[in-house]
This record gives C-alpha cells, sequence and structure tokens, in this order.
C-alpha cells in the first residue's frame, strides 16, 4: 500500500491524500492536542506536513528510510515543537523549511530507525510464536479479533493474555541486554 500511495503522490493524486488523512491524522491530533495544542492546530500541522512530504517525495535523491507513518508523525512532531517554540509570533511555513529543520526530521527518523533496529534486535531473542504474534500487532497493525483468529484462541481475552506474555518477553530481552 505504501508504494501506491507514494506512486499517488508523487502524480498528485488526491485519493492519496485522503488515504493518508483517514489513517495518520488522528495519530498528529492526539499529539498535538495532547502536546497543549487544538484539533485546528493539528490539522494546520497535518496539512503542512503534507506539503514537506511532497516536496521531499519530488526530490530526485530522496529515499523514504522509515515508514510512511514514521515520516509523516517525525515532521509533524517537529513542526509542532518548532510552533510550540515560537508561540509568541505567528511562523510563516516558510520559516520551517531551513536546511535546520530538514536536519531536525532526518534527526528524528534515524533515532526511529535506531529504537526498530533494537526492536529487531530483541524480537529475534524471543520465542517465534511470540514473533509471529508482536508482528502482526504492531508491525501489520491487525486487529486483536483478527489475531484470536488467526492463532486459534478461544476469547479475545486469551489472545491479549498471550500479547502481555510476549511483551513480557521482549522486556525480560532488553533488561537482559542492559547487563
Amino acid at each position: 500500500m505504501t508504494t501506491e500511495i507514494i506512486d499517488d503522490l508523487k502524480g498528485e493524486n488526491n485519493k492519496a491524500f485522503g488515504q493518508l488523512y483517514k489513517a495518520y491524522f488522528g495519530m498528529v491530533n492526539r499529539f498535538v492536542i495532547n502536546n497543549n495544542g487544538r484539533t485546528d492546530d493539528a490539522e494546520d500541522i497535518f496539512q503542512d506536513t503534507m506539503i514537506v512530504l511532497l516536496e521531499k517525495l519530488r526530490q530526485d535523491d530522496f529515499q523514504l528510510t522509515a515508514s510512511i507513518k514514521t515520516y509523516i508523525m517525525a515532521i509533524s512532531k517537529n513542526m509542532w515543537f518548532k510552533r510550540l517554540r515560537t508561540a509568541n509570533r505567528e511562523t510563516e511555513f516558510t520559516d520551517l523549511m531551513d536546511n535546520t529543520f530538514y536536519e531536525e526530521i532526518n534527526l528524528a527518523i534515524e533515532n526511529e530507525k535506531t529504537y526498530i533496529d533494537k526492536l529487531q534486535t530483541y524480537l529475534h531473542k524471543i520465542t517465534k510464536h511470540c514473533q509471529g504474534l508482536i508482528h502482526d500487532m504492531f508491525f501489520k497493525e491487525k486487529a486483536i479479533e483478527d489475531i484470536q483468529k488467526e492463532y486459534g484462541y478461544s476469547t479475545k481475552h486469551n489472545a491479549q493474555n498471550q500479547k502481555y506474555k510476549c511483551v513480557e518477553q521482549i522486556k525480560k530481552v532488553k533488561e537482559e541486554d542492559k547487563f
């Protein structure tokens, strides 16, 4: 789906914007609201994020090195924090387009990639069953009902208990990794 959306965005397809809005605006909205903002602010940030994403996608040398979700959140977070830092004056979008802004976005994405790399290392140290379950739940974002059916759990509660046990395996591996 991600490559289709990216191709649609490069081709200025409005359908792709709608898909991104449905998939990620709620996440951006929650972030902005949890950080002293309003839904109106989140809408502005999301629109500006789409503009930055489009400009990046149209650069010949640009490669998306993280998930589109991670990229959208990184841009949105940087924009929102920059807006909060300059709260006394209205921030022009052009002010946000300097190299420092892009460096902040790239650093946020690199930090996110480092986190994902560490998580992948931890995943390889847990049981195969939990690897599959965690991958389906968190990376493929499958609903608990789908997990229940796919893994043969008799109830949603049993599926959630297994999820908890698998997360605990990761926590244990992470703790052991510290020593």
